[in-house]
Formats: C-alpha cells, structure tokens, sequence
C-alpha cells in the first residue's frame, strides 16, 4: 500500500467575494494530497449577533465554503477565537454548511460535548482523526454544557487574568492539559493516525514562541497525537520533531482575504485594533496588501506536508507558498529556497533544535539531526 500524503494548511478566511480565486493560486497544491486539513477562522453565516470580548470578525458568506471542496480541503479545524463571533446561530449555520458539503470538522459546536468530539476521515482504508482546541481565549468564545463554542485548553496568563488572544499568556493549566491528553488518548485508540490542531501563539511578530506552545504541543504527542499542527499567529513559525512526531509550531496564513484587519473602515473595534496591532507588534501593513494586512514577513508562508507510510513511519517537511498583493497565496517558485531558509531562521531564533533538510522536488522534507 502506498503512503498516504496529508497537507496541511493555515487559517483560512474567505469573507470577500470569488472565494475560488483566492484559493487558485494554491489548489494545484492541494489537489494531489489524500487529505487536506484548514484551519476554518471565522462562521459562515448571514445571521447571528456581534459579540464583545474579541475584535469581532464579520461572518462570511456560507456560499463560499464550497470552494473549499473545489480546492481540495475535506477537513477543517474550527476551534479558533473568532469561531463564536456571530453568536451560536454563527456555529450553527457553519457547520450545517459544512455537514451538508461533506467536509469533516472538529473544534465547535452546539455545547462542550459537540465541540470536543472528534473527526474521523478515511483514506485509503486506514483511518484518521482530527482534535481541534483553542489555547487563546476569549474565554466567552469557549464552549460549555450549555452553550455554543470551541473546545479549549485553557492556558494562564502572567498577570492573573482572564485568558485571552492579547494577554501575556504562560502555563497550560494542568486540570485543562490533563482533560486534553485524555481525549486525545480515548481518539488515538478508535484511529490509525491523530492530528491535533492547536490555535496557539503569539500574532504578528516573527518567530517568538509563548512559554507555554511547546509543552503544550508535547503534551498532545505524549498522550498520543501523531501530528500536532499550529495557527493563529497569522505568521509562520517553526518546526520540531518530538519523539518522531512532527510539530508545525505554526502554518502562517493559509488563505486569508478581509476587510475587517483593515486601518480604512468604519466598524470602531476593528479600527481602533488596526492602530493598536501597529503599536503592540511595531510594524506598518504594507498598503499593497489590502486584504491581508499582516506583518511584511507574513508573506513567507508554508503548507505542511506529511508521508504517512503503511508501516506508521512519518515523513514530513513543507511546501513553500507565498503570498502576492493583495493577500493571495501562490506556489513560492523561485522563493522557494528563500522561504526555506526563512522557516530555518525562525525555527532557530525561537530556540528550537535544528533540523536537516532535503530539497525533494517541490518540497522540502526535514528531519532531526
């Protein structure tokens, strides 16, 4: 039996219209794969009320999840700090959406029950599980028995507060990291191989690691995930091996087109966040990317790639993608080798151990050394 090529992608919002257009560019590359797992950021819904405790996102248009299917995706994790921005109808009306296209999901729902659950796809006729957690708050955003939200770990912030995407957050707290492990445990047991996504991290500021991602992410591998895959920080990240196990500590952007990071609006959270961003990371949006108003070094991103062989052996590296005004993400061509070494550098300034890599014809597979 051949292995079996999984690819993994970053966050993915499409609330701006021709959703298949933004995705062309980097469909070529997922269409070969046997499975393709997203990070779905934000609800796909015309209904539902704005929440505080966050900068809102808007929900985009539910229409555009089918594009996700024309590009290849089948699988998205959800539990993330803008899934529960419209409300529990938000929730509702994307996983009807998503349910009714056929694309697994994990990491929200209707209660804590439905959020924690599983995904399960099969390939090949092995089977695979997806866990989905959100380790960044807002805690409002957080499912509980009787309310619509994401699953979580909760993870603690230095000054004693609440949990949330600004907050200088340090430690896993160790009932919440315990509840993890046990799910991932019960997971791995109905499944051949477990992927944990984790929205994690620290937004816009190259390289930097928070205390608390890389335990966390060995604690999902101790208690049996195979791969553990990282979002949120709209910025690449970099890459280890633990026991074997891959680690993408973060995918940057896997296609994200919006208005709402935008300085020219009128919605006054958004706008007020636009200046803020600016001052808390010290960086200045370049005006050619509209609707991806990140970090300059945002551009460099990367879908991960993993060879699962029939034996359990893994293979993993990374596809360099890169991302052309405004906002749109295409394969790297001649950058290729430029982003590989950036995805290096990163991956070194964060103190993780290095890695050898070997240019394999359209990506770069890395093992420990």
């Amino acid at each position: 039996m051949a292995a079996l090529d999984l690819r993994f992608l970053g966050d993915i919002i499409l609330d701006v219209p021709d959703p298949d257009h933004w995705l062309s560019g980097i469909a070529p590359l997922l269409h070969p794969a046997d499975l393709v797992i997203g990070h779905l950021e934000v609800p796909h819904t015309r209904r539902g009320e704005e929440r505080a405790g966050d900068v809102p996102a808007p929900g985009a248009d539910p229409d555009h999840l089918a594009a996700l299917t024309r590009a290849g995706i089948a699988a998205v994790s959800m539990a993330g700090n803008h899934i529960a921005d419209c409300g529990a109808i938000g929730i509702a009306d994307t996983i009807a959406e998503l349910d009714r296209l056929g694309i697994a999901h994990a990491g929200a729902g209707a209660d804590l029950a439905a959020a924690r659950a599983p995904a399960f796809v099969e390939r090949g006729g092995r089977r695979i599980a997806l866990l989905s957690y959100n380790a960044v708050g807002p805690e409002l955003s957080w499912a509980a028995p009787d309310r619509a939200g994401s699953a979580y770990v909760k993870v603690r912030a230095a000054d004693g507060g609440p949990s949330r995407p600004q907050a200088d957050l340090v430690e896993a707290d160790p009932q919440s990291l315990a509840q993890m492990a046990d799910e991932i445990t019960r997971a791995r047991a109905e499944a051949d191989l477990l992927v944990v996504a984790l929205h994690k991290g620290i937004t816009h500021r190259p390289a930097a690691l928070a205390p608390y991602e890389r335990p966390l992410a060995f604690a999902a591998i101790d208690a049996g995930a195979d791969i553990v895959v990282g979002h949120h920080a709209h910025i690449a990240r970099g890459i280890e091996f633990h026991f074997g196990k891959p680690i993408f500590h973060g995918l940057g952007n896997g296609v994200v087109v919006t208005h709402a990071l935008s300085p020219a609006q009128d919605h006054p959270a958004r706008a007020e966040w636009a200046e803020r961003r600016k001052r808390l990371f010290g960086f200045e949006p370049d005006p050619a990317y509209s609707l991806a108003p990140f970090h300059p070094e945002a551009v460099n991103g990367m879908i991960g790639r993993v060879r699962w062989h029939e034996d359990g052996r893994i293979e993993a590296g990374f596809i360099p993608i890169w991302s052309e005004p405004p906002g749109r993400p295409v394969p790297a061509g001649d950058r290729a080798s430029g982003i590989a070494d950036y995805v290096e550098a990163i991956g070194r300034a964060a103190g993780l151990p290095p890695l050898a890599r070997e240019d394999r014809g359209g990506w770069f597979g890395l093992t420990a050394r």
